[in-house]
């Protein structure tokens, strides 16, 4: 998956890092004047600059992003979802079982008002189902080859090329001011980890995300990892907090969600002592990209909204905040 993306991502990291070194002041080309980015730019120098009251060391500036909605597209459908729906049809003939057992017949015959009636037990079995069975490295390779071929129908360009450039920006920024910065998603973590790289400039370590039993095999005379068919954490509400804590180690100063399932790691943010910043991607921007929030079947950004002021998190409005949504093609 070494396409333009790892080129763009690379020069906006190298024109980050000059434009920071040489003063400039637009270290975010792709964000709109206003109060957001100015809000984010002074917190970034209010915790680097040296000698002030809120200088915040280089081990303690962890920034957690979360993926589905905040970083990439996830509407209408999340993308991981779909990945699996599409497993499933390649699978189906080696399970004629699926036929009649729901939610599978049901998928398999474009029924999706009953695989949604099937509520999140239904989905959680199209997941295991697609997700299992194989070792990592064959999934790992599955989802890759599926990210690259596979278009989204409204914008007609492949999934990891729908991430936010506004976003890589901002994660480019904050690494050029000595953040570490990590995903932290309801999305499995074997799912984001072959992309995150290229895509966000994070590392595999650094993807924090839902996981399914794994063990260790012999296979063929070669070692590996197979994953299982049963759930082992799921990283979404309060589990972003407990996965932050098991996996990272330190509380965040800045994290970025977009939905009520991040308020829980926003809030683990701000309730730490020092400077810290909460960030809510609001999607309103119907004619670039989707429009929702309240009543929404996924990224349902409710409360967060009605509780941002109160608690002094930032809202980002992707319509007049980000002068583009996606990077060119």
């Amino acid at each position: 998956m070494k396409t333009n993306r790892l080129y763009v991502a690379t020069l906006f990291g190298i024109v980050t890092l000059m434009t920071t070194h040489a003063g400039a002041a637009d270290p975010l080309p792709s964000w709109n004047e206003g109060a957001t980015r100015t809000a984010i730019i002074e917190f970034v120098e209010k915790v680097t600059t040296e000698g002030s009251a809120d200088f915040v060391p280089l081990e303690k500036r962890i920034a957690t992003f979360d993926n589905d909605g905040c970083l990439w597209l996830e509407y209408p459908m999340y993308t991981q979802l779909l990945f699996a729906f599409d497993r499933i049809k390649e699978l189906a003939p080696q399970h004629p079982e699926w036929k009649t057992t729901q939610p599978f017949k049901a998928l398999l015959e474009g029924d999706m008002k009953t695989v949604g009636a099937s509520g999140m037990k239904g989905l959680m079995e199209i997941v295991i189902a697609s997700h299992s069975g194989m070792t990592a490295t064959e999934f790992d390779k599955q989802v890759t080859e599926w990210l690259v071929k596979t278009k989204q129908a409204r914008f007609n360009r492949p999934y990891n090329e729908l991430i936010y450039q506004p976003q890589v920006e901002l994660l480019e920024y904050l690494r050029a001011n000595g953040f570490k910065t990590f995903i932290v998603s309801g999305g499995g973590i074997a799912f984001m980890r072959p992309f995150t790289e290229e895509a966000y400039g994070i590392p595999p370590e650094q993807v924090v995300g839902s996981m399914i039993e794994s063990e260790f095999q012999i296979k063929d005379g070669k070692a590996e990892i197979v994953r299982m068919p049963k759930i082992h954490f799921i990283d979404d509400k309060a589990g972003k907090p407990v996965g932050i804590y098991n996996h990272i180690g330190h509380r965040p100063i800045l994290a970025c969600g977009n939905s009520d399932s991040d308020m829980q790691m926003i809030q683990y943010t701000m309730a730490g002592d020092g400077p810290r910043m909460g960030l809510f991607v609001h999607h309103t921007d119907a004619e670039r990209e989707y429009a929702y929030d309240r009543k929404s079947h996924v990224g349902t950004l409710d409360k967060a909204l009605d509780l941002a002021d109160a608690n002094g998190w930032t809202i980002i409005d992707m319509k007049q905040d980000w002068k583009t949504v996606f990077p060119p093609k």
